[in-house]
């Protein structure tokens, strides 16, 4: 099937899933671990996941599932999948325990190494982005739907870049890797995937992500942004891919939406 066929089974799909974390959230009562990577789990991470894979696999039988709470799956046993579902269940695990609300449901289909659909949907407030290589990126909330495209920027005009950036993070650290002399606005979000998605639709103009995060994190992520006008690199400023390493961590990323702008001079060493 095609991903345009599939995108509305798969929104409702992240959609029940979030519902089921709204809930546990809601009730303000929930388990909590710290797993091998020193990272945390919750009953409402565990809980997606499993409303995820099983109704993907029930959708897509012959599509393999690639989830951050099952990703302990070799690269010999995943490196002949030309297509996959690539998931985070609950993406912000650190604001759900925290209660800013700021997390989201993630699901990404990967195709030949590269994201061709992504969905980012937030429970909290019902808002799901989703995009398909070469049919654009939309929003969808309780007002409707709208295609959404990343702030154009122009070398020759300066303007204040405006940087996402996270509720736990010393803005500093971002400011240190960039030109000194830009100006720059802060938009202060949590949840890297809602972040990206705030650059995707012209709300901030960069992300800078310093820290662990593994593919999951960025599969959705990536095709909305690059579908909205704008890109998701590492910080040589080449593109990420998927399913070619042993590990499934992430290089830092920026996220930018004019990639027009002279980022090799905006970011400095």
């Amino acid at each position: 099937m095609k991903p345009e066929e599939l995108v509305e089974a798969a929104i409702a799909i992240a959609t029940t899933a979030g519902q089921e974390i709204r809930s546990i959230y809601q009730q303000g009562s929930f388990e909590r671990e710290i797993k091998s990577d020193n990272t945390p789990v919750t009953s409402a991470d565990l809980a997606a996941h499993q409303i995820i894979t099983s109704q993907l696999q029930a959708l897509t039988p012959d599509i393999p599932v690639l989830s951050e709470e099952a990703a302990d799956i070799p690269l010999k046993d995943r490196e002949g999948w030309s297509k996959y579902w690539l998931v985070d269940p609950l993406d912000g695990t650190g604001e759900f325990i925290a209660g800013s609300g700021d997390f989201s449901v993630i699901v990404a289909l990967v195709e030949h190494n590269r994201p061709i659909m992504g969905i980012v949907y937030a429970p909290m407030s019902e808002t799901c982005y989703y995009a398909i290589a070469g049919l654009g990126a939309y929003k969808r909330d309780a007002s409707g739907e709208t295609r959404i495209c990343s702030r154009p920027m122009t070398n020759d005009k300066p303007e204040p870049i405006r940087l996402a950036v996270s509720r736990r993070q010393d803005p500093q650290t971002i400011l240190t890797m960039l030109d000194s002399t830009l100006q720059t606005e802060m938009v202060v979000l949590g949840g890297a995937a809602l972040k990206s998605c705030l650059v995707a639709e012209g709300k901030a103009d960069c992300y800078v992500r310093v820290g662990p995060t593994g593919e999951w994190d960025t599969g959705a992520a990536q095709i909305i942004i690059e579908e909205a006008g704008g890109q998701l690199m590492d910080l040589q400023l080449q593109p990420l891919t998927y399913n070619e390493r042993e590990s499934l961590e992430n290089p830092n990323f920026i996220v930018v939406g004019a990639p027009n702008l002279a980022w090799d001079r905006i970011l400095t060493p």
